[in-house]
C-alpha cells in the first residue's frame, strides 16, 4: 500500500493500469488491486474519473506527516554513522533483497518438490 501511496504522490492522476504496471515486480495484480481499493477506502485517494486516481488533500497531508516521521527516525537511527557508511549499508541491503527476490523462484520450486534445504545459509 505504501508504494501505491507514493506513486499517487509522484504521479498526479495516475491510472490503475499505470499503478499495476509500475509495481508489477513488487506484488501480484490481486495484491495491488487490493492496495488500490484500500487507499480509496481509507481516504488517501479519490477517483476524478474512471480508472484514474488522485491523492486527496487529506492523503497528501498524511503523506507529508509520514515523511516527517521517517526523516526523524532516519536522523535518530543514523546518529554516529557517517553518510558514507549509511549509503554502503543501504546498497548492501538492497543487494540482499534482490538476491532473495531472484532466489524466490528457486526456493518456491524446491519447497513445492519437498526439498527444504536449497543452499547454504
Amino acid at each position: 500500500m505504501d508504494a501505491v501511496r507514493n506513486l499517487l504522490q509522484d504521479t498526479p492522476e495516475i491510472t490503475d493500469t499505470e499503478v499495476l504496471s509500475t509495481l508489477a515486480a513488487n506484488a501480484d495484480i490481486a495484491t495491488l488491486t487490493g492496495a488500490i481499493d484500500t487507499v480509496l477506502a481509507d481516504g488517501w485517494a479519490d477517483r476524478p474519473a474512471p480508472d484514474r486516481l488522485i491523492l486527496t488533500p487529506g492523503g497528501s497531508r498524511r503523506l507529508t506527516d509520514a515523511a516527517a516521521r521517517v526523516d526523524a527516525f532516519r536522523e535518530l537511527s543514523m546518529t554516529g554513522i557517517s553518510l558514507d557508511k549509511y549509503r554502503t549499508t543501504v546498497r548492501v541491503l538492497e543487494r540482499m533483497s534482490r538476491n532473495l527476490e531472484t532466489a524466490r523462484c528457486c526456493t518456491d520450486s524446491a519447497f513445492q518438490q519437498g526439498r527444504t534445504k536449497v543452499g547454504p545459509i
